[in-house]
């Protein structure tokens, strides 16, 4: 477990994981705007962010929320998962381009002139994130496409992974070396985030070279393995976004392994964004085991990490498990759930709380408790995670075989405060 006393410690890290996989540059341009929306005094800021192949790839694949009112950018890469090949993905914070008027033609015509500039015949994914009904300044963003163009590098991709956040409070990049090639993969998310596909905004990129169908077929199902099984608070978004992409240049000798490989940094990238949820002081881990199926474990948790009395209990250190166990309760008899609550085993940190269909608390075990949700907790006002600790709880069903495990976090004031305060 990771440890940063400081933010430039935990910046030096990010940078050390950074280090682009061959075949990839990338570049930021910064600028400012004024929105149609709303009369503001000083002109807000927005950037864009190039994420290009050197040479057009085959090899990649994408998923995309199901939410029924999808971004424009969302449409549009669904369509492009049938071209040939793509150039790359260009994406811009601050405005998410959701059901604004020209939304589509706007996203077009400035991705089409980027591969105009660039001298491609290979479309790029558009992906933009931010306020949702806001249209994009199109002539600000079109004029800066010749600047952003020139500034293409293969510098560490972790001043994109800064360019790409909005309320995030601090940048998230993974990366794992493997067999001589590099997997290396950046996010944004801090809200609105229950994903039913991917998650908020996540670019994988990899030199490895795996075909377009291998790629394509294990990528989904590692999806739901990953991003699809963190919630911060149960709202799906309208951009969720996963693209994967191939430069092809390092054989690959086992597809398994390179999945496991993949898998490991996305579950990685899955923490991060739970741990900088919008106001989060804990990242909560539940493993649900000994259950009938993978999704009944897996919806169990969900329930459990999303319910308010959990979330509040958990930011106040109160190991209050009677919260925990209605939460379980609600959802196992409100879905037909049949279970013997004597086989039912909870712990916490270690400590088992709930055993033979009753509670085994006394005040020594409820201190201890309340000491390790303390030890757990952190704040990310600072921008960066003094840790990577987590609240653990296990749950065991004694119904099967199957199990699951879920992230989520608490419920703080700061939550509040942002979304009340993110447009004005």
């Amino acid at each position: 477990m990771d440890v940063f006393e400081t933010k430039d410690k935990y910046l030096k890290v990010l940078k050390e994981r950074s280090t682009l996989p061959e075949g990839f540059k990338t570049a930021v341009q910064a600028f400012e705007f004024f929105p149609v929306e709303r009369e503001v005094i000083e002109p807000m800021k927005m950037n864009m962010t190039l994420i290009e192949l050197e040479k057009p790839t085959e090899a990649f694949a994408g998923v995309f929320t199901r939410n029924a009112f999808p971004g424009y950018p969302v449409e549009i890469g669904r369509h492009l998962l049938n071209e040939e090949k793509v150039s790359g993905v260009l994406i811009n914070n601050r405005i998410s381009n959701v059901r604004c008027q020209n939304g589509r033609e706007t996203a077009l015509n400035i991705t089409e002139k980027l591969a105009e500039i660039r001298q491609r015949k290979h479309p790029y994914f558009p992906s933009s994130t931010g306020i949702i009904g806001w249209k994009l300044p199109e002539q600000v963003m079109l004029k800066h496409l010749n600047p952003l163009s020139d500034k293409l590098n293969d510098d560490p991709i972790l001043s994109a992974a800064e360019a790409i956040m909005t309320t995030d409070a601090f940048p998230k990049v993974r990366s794992i070396e493997f067999e001589g090639g590099r997997i290396c993969a950046i996010a944004k998310g801090a809200g609105m985030i229950e994903p039913d596909m991917a998650t908020m905004l996540v670019f994988i990129l990899t030199d490895i070279d795996i075909k377009r169908d291998e790629l394509r077929a294990l990528f989904s199902p590692l999806i739901n393995r990953t991003f699809n099984r963190i919630s911060i608070d149960s709202d799906q978004s309208t951009s969720d976004t996963a693209l994967i992409f191939s430069s092809g240049l390092k054989p690959c000798s086992s597809l398994s392994a390179f999945e496991d490989a993949l898998q490991t940094v996305c579950l990685s990238l899955s923490e991060d964004i739970v741990r900088n949820g919008e106001g989060t002081s804990h990242l909560i881990r539940v493993t649900v085991s000994e259950a009938d199926t993978v999704d009944e474990a897996t919806a169990l948790g969900k329930a459990l990490i999303n319910s308010p009395l959990t979330k509040t209990a958990i930011f106040g250190n109160d190991p209050n498990v009677g919260r925990f166990l209605q939460a379980m309760g609600d959802y196992l008899g409100g879905n037909g759930v049949s279970i013997d609550p004597e086989k039912i085993e909870i712990s916490i940190g270690g400590h088992i709380v709930y055993h033979g269909g009753v509670f085994t608390l006394d005040g020594e075990k409820e201190k201890k408790l309340s000491n390790y949700m303390k030890d757990c907790s952190f704040v990310n006002s600072e921008g960066f995670p003094p840790h990577e600790q987590s609240v653990d709880m296990n749950i065991k069903l004694g119904r099967g075989s199957c199990g699951s495990q879920v992230l989520g976090s608490d419920l703080t004031y700061d939550y509040v405060r942002e979304n009340a305060d993110y447009r004005t």
